[in-house]
């Protein structure tokens, strides 16, 4: 039987490349996608050295509905099908409302919800081919889930997401396509460093301070690991979740509870 074939966005680093790397694991086929060739690449050679010619690389700036098609066509053409579609890919901005810069905005919303929608685009529109159902995970946060000071546009960007994937699961569903979400909170990852310096910076305070601050209000005591969301991405492509649909899962070691 052929493998299962998994897209991934954002695959070069942190999140991306912890699910990239686990449903390699879980014997999938899986397309390394991102905007830097090199980070694509180094992922996909890690995944190869353990698992020969199951990832290939794949570059691409989602915010470009042509190039999320374009990549789907050319993951279709190398694996022969297409199973699930990771919606990973986005960025984050911090900075006061009253002073975000307009064009950062726009490149976030750009990457955050457009990429996200074509993307969902993209796959349904394969899945709907194939006629075999499939499944579409998208990236939320718990910034999706509640607002936070200085995280403005990046947490309308979240929220679009959830709504989106909700108006998706109900269109797709009579063609046995799933759309769910997972919503981490605190993840040590290059984002985060991001996140907090320059929350830090705002605030007048260290990264290193700025990061103990929210990781004392996780319930679990630690920040979350890339490892740790992929594992919610697993559940989400398994057949143990057939039955989930237009669903998001926080995954922050209970920061907030809904």
């Amino acid at each position: 039987m052929a493998k299962k074939v998994a897209i991934i966005t954002g695959a070069g680093q942190g999140i991306g490349a912890a699910i990239a790397k686990r449903l390699a694991d879980e014997n999938y086929d899986v397309a390394v996608a991102d905007i830097d060739p090199k980070t694509a690449k180094a992922v996909t050679d890690e995944i190869n050295a353990k698992h020969p010619d199951q990832a290939r690389a794949y570059v691409l700036d989602v915010a470009d509905r042509d190039q999320v098609f374009d990549l789907v066509d050319q993951a279709v053409k190398d694996f022969g099908h297409l199973d699930v579609f990771v919606n990973n890919a986005g960025i984050a901005y911090i900075d006061s409302i009253v002073d975000s810069d307009p064009e950062t905005v726009s490149r976030l919303f750009d990457i955050n919800i457009k990429g996200t929608f074509w993307g969902i685009q993209a796959a349904a529109t394969q899945f709907k081919k194939q006629g075999d159902g499939g499944k579409i995970i998208n990236a939320s946060s718990l910034a999706g889930v509640q607002g936070s000071a200085l995280q403005g546009a990046y947490s309308a960007s979240k929220f679009a997401i959830r709504g989106l994937g909700q108006s998706a699961a109900k269109e797709l569903a009579p063609d046995n396509i799933t759309v769910n979400a997972y919503d981490p909170g605190i993840v040590l990852t290059p984002l985060r460093d991001y996140v907090d310096g320059r929350t830090a910076e705002i605030k007048g305070t260290t990264p290193e301070k700025q990061r103990q601050s929210v990781v004392d209000e996780i319930a679990l005591g630690r920040a979350a690991t890339s490892e740790d969301v992929a594992d919610v991405v697993s559940f989400f492509v398994s057949d143990n979740a057939n039955y989930v649909t237009g669903q998001s899962i926080l995954v922050d070691g209970g920061m907030s509870y809904h």
